[in-house]
């Protein structure tokens, strides 16, 4: 497959943010900030999970998500998804691809055979991890680090939503041989909301005071002031 045309990638991304607006995945709580698994604190949260119950925003977005893999990742040869958002993405591209799946446990199931990772992993096999999201990135090292020691190759992840607002995380996620691709992000988002979106002129100030400085805000807020990329991936 030819690889996607700016104006094609501008389109997925506007299609995603709009939809993710119309489904109520865009979430804002400014009196009681959302926390991540990265301690940060933050008053808005992208709920992707809410795509799954919505069968015409799925198809459409899993349409695009496979576009993106079939011309970006053309090598690779089966999908495996994070637990738990990132495995029915990965089983609907599955599905639309045809490919192997697996998918990936955040630790060892503590019984059985103590497995990480679900599935059959062809030894170097290549896999692209699928996720829903990812903010600082930390996740997506773990998830592709038991994907290759059960002798995956995994050079690329997938995820519907970024929230692209931390500079440390493509070189960290560089450092560990990953490239990210995502359907959407913060400035999608934004471009969309600015327009018809749901939010009012405040609102939408608190967002942007957020995502101008998200490590100031959150320690205002009760939250991390610093992220720990090298501690938490390894």
């Amino acid at each position: 497959m030819p690889r996607l045309t700016p104006a094609r990638r501008s389109e997925i991304a506007r299609e995603t943010a709009t939809a993710l607006l119309q489904i109520g995945a865009v979430r804002l709580s400014a009196d009681r900030p959302f926390m991540f698994s990265s301690g940060l604190v933050s008053p808005v949260y992208i709920d992707c999970r809410r795509i799954i119950s919505y069968p015409e925003v799925r198809e459409r977005l899993m349409a695009c998500a496979t576009e993106v893999l079939q011309a970006d990742m053309p090598g690779t040869q089966a999908v495996a998804g994070g637990e738990t958002a990132g495995i029915p993405f990965a089983a609907l591209i599955a599905a639309n691809t045809a490919l192997p799946m697996q998918y990936v446990r955040k630790r060892p199931k503590g019984y059985g055979p103590h497995a990480q990772v679900e599935g059959v992993v062809t030894p170097g096999q290549q896999v692209t991890l699928i996720e829903d999201l990812t903010t600082d990135g930390g996740s997506k090292v773990r998830f592709c680090k038991a994907l290759r020691r059960a002798g995956a190759v995994v050079s690329d992840c997938l995820v519907i939503f970024y929230y692209d607002i931390f500079p440390e995380t493509r070189a960290m996620l560089g450092d560990q041989g990953l490239t990210l691709h995502a359907l959407a992000n913060w400035q999608d988002i934004l471009a969309v909301a600015g327009a018809d979106g749901p939010f009012s002129t405040s609102e939408l100030a608190e967002i942007r005071s957020f995502l101008d400085n998200p490590l100031d805000w959150s320690a205002r807020h009760g939250g991390a002031s610093r992220l720990f990329f090298q501690e938490r991936t390894v």
